[in-house]
């Protein structure tokens, strides 16, 4: 099993179902596994994304921690989404937020499609590349929004 896999199902552990949010001390974590603090980082912005139902909120000083919060819904990962897009967005960033929704679950494989479409480089031509991801990010969060009504 790799490492990543061990961290992740850590994390997951604590998670119950009575506190949609769990609190990691990464340092702590990581001397408890055996790894450096970044494998920890790397496991929790790649696993524990907005498109997949989790919010990280970083909290500095004191000893600092990392809190991770689950969606309850499907609505609600995919209004985390929705916050966590911004104002821009590239179409392969796009692409990759609009596979993991379908991967995971919260979209359908025709939402999906029609998604893609809509997304693509296609859709802007003659477009700058900094005006096609500003209306490719306010679509996308249309589309999201659009979804979950």
């Amino acid at each position: 099993m790799k490492i990543s896999d061990v961290i992740a199902d850590m994390i997951l552990d604590m998670f119950d179902d009575d506190t949609p949010t769990v609190q990691i001390q990464r340092n702590d974590l990581a001397a408890q596994i055996g790894c450096v603090p970044s494998q920890i980082n790397y496991v929790i912005t790649s696993r524990f994304t907005p498109e997949q139902g989790y919010r990280i909120e970083s909290r500095r000083g004191g000893g600092g921690c990392i809190m991770i919060t689950r969606a309850s819904t499907k609505e609600n990962a995919i209004v985390s989404l929705i916050k966590a897009i911004g104002s821009s967005i590239s179409e392969k960033n796009a692409k990759a937020h609009i596979y993991n929704l379908n991967y995971h679950g919260l979209i359908s494989d025709r939402a999906g499609k029609m998604m893609m479409a809509v997304i693509s480089d296609n859709s802007y031509k003659g477009l700058g590349d900094d005006i096609k991801d500003k209306i490719r990010a306010q679509q996308l969060k249309q589309m999201l929004l659009a979804y979950i009504d």
